[in-house]
């Protein structure tokens, strides 16, 4: 099992999902990232949101061209928050695009080189892949001049039609993005949708949501409050970091009951971010 662990954290194979006409997602065994912009050639504008690990960038760089061509580059990265499965490729995608890339002020320590995250806590139980969490890289990275603070606002450059939420918890400066319009609500690791702490659960993607994945989160709290607020959106899809899109009516039932029920279903029974 530990060598099925290790293989699919150096798997650089991606499927894609067309979710809506203008959400494209990146589906890498461990993690999901997303292409927002219609896909029209070369005259569209479009963002990419988070980059999957350090071996992504090739894949991430074919599925763009084939949908807007080699000279169209995004307007921009947004990152949900810099935990090493959301911005392995982020320094070198950034510099072959020659784009800024945008993520919470409390999380620029974390991709400026100042800070590191906390460390991963194998003892939270629930799973191979949490077991096995201590061998996950905590440090931050260093995107020099590239990164840039998300508007305070709520609003997010180059993308119009789009709010960024403050859903902290996970990690300080964890963000969602939601569009009013029509209900869609890009979750980062704000929630899952299986459970990200199970290799078994990872593997057969068994549809279930979750709090935000146990290991890496250090704040229960302020991860309870977040899932409060998402729930007060009333989102109509959503879509996580981890899992497939979730919609309609089981993702309100699914909603209402972690947020009424958040230290039951999420928090685990012991570990060292745990109160």
């Amino acid at each position: 099992m530990t060598n099925k662990l290790l293989e699919i954290f150096t798997d650089a194979t991606v499927k894609t999902q067309q979710v809506t006409h203008d959400i494209l997602l990146l589906k890498f065994t461990i993690v999901n990232l997303y292409i927002i912009g219609e896909p029209r050639g070369q005259d569209s504008k479009w963002i990419l949101v988070d980059t999957g690990l350090g071996h992504s960038s090739k894949a991430i760089l074919e599925e763009s061209e084939r949908l807007y061509g080699k000279n169209c580059p995004p307007q921009a990265i947004i990152l949900t928050h810099g935990h090493f499965d959301h911005v392995g490729s982020v320094i070198e995608l950034s510099d072959h695009w020659n784009i800024p890339v945008y993520a919470h002020k409390m999380e620029l320590p974390y991709l400026t080189g100042e800070l590191d995250y906390p460390p991963a806590d194998p003892t939270v139980g629930e799973g191979l892949i949490a077991e096995m969490s201590f061998l996950f890289p905590n440090n931050g990275i260093d995107l020099g001049h590239r990164v840039h603070a998300l508007p305070d606002n709520g609003t997010i450059p180059s993308m119009p039609e789009w709010q960024w939420i403050h859903t902290p918890g996970h990690t300080p400066g964890h963000i969602s993005l939601f569009r009013e319009s029509d209900g869609i609500l890009i979750a980062g690791d704000a929630i899952t949708t299986l459970k990200q702490e199970s290799l078994l659960s990872v593997l057969t993607q068994k549809q279930d949501l979750n709090g935000p994945p146990a290991y890496f989160t250090t704040d229960w709290q302020n991860a309870e409050n977040s899932v409060k607020t998402l729930r007060q959106l009333k989102p109509t899809l959503a879509i996580t970091s981890h899992g497939g899109p979730m919609k309609g009516e089981e993702l309100k039932v699914a909603l209402a009951n972690l947020s009424a029920n958040f230290h039951q279903e999420a928090v685990p029974e012991h570990g060292r971010y745990v109160d």
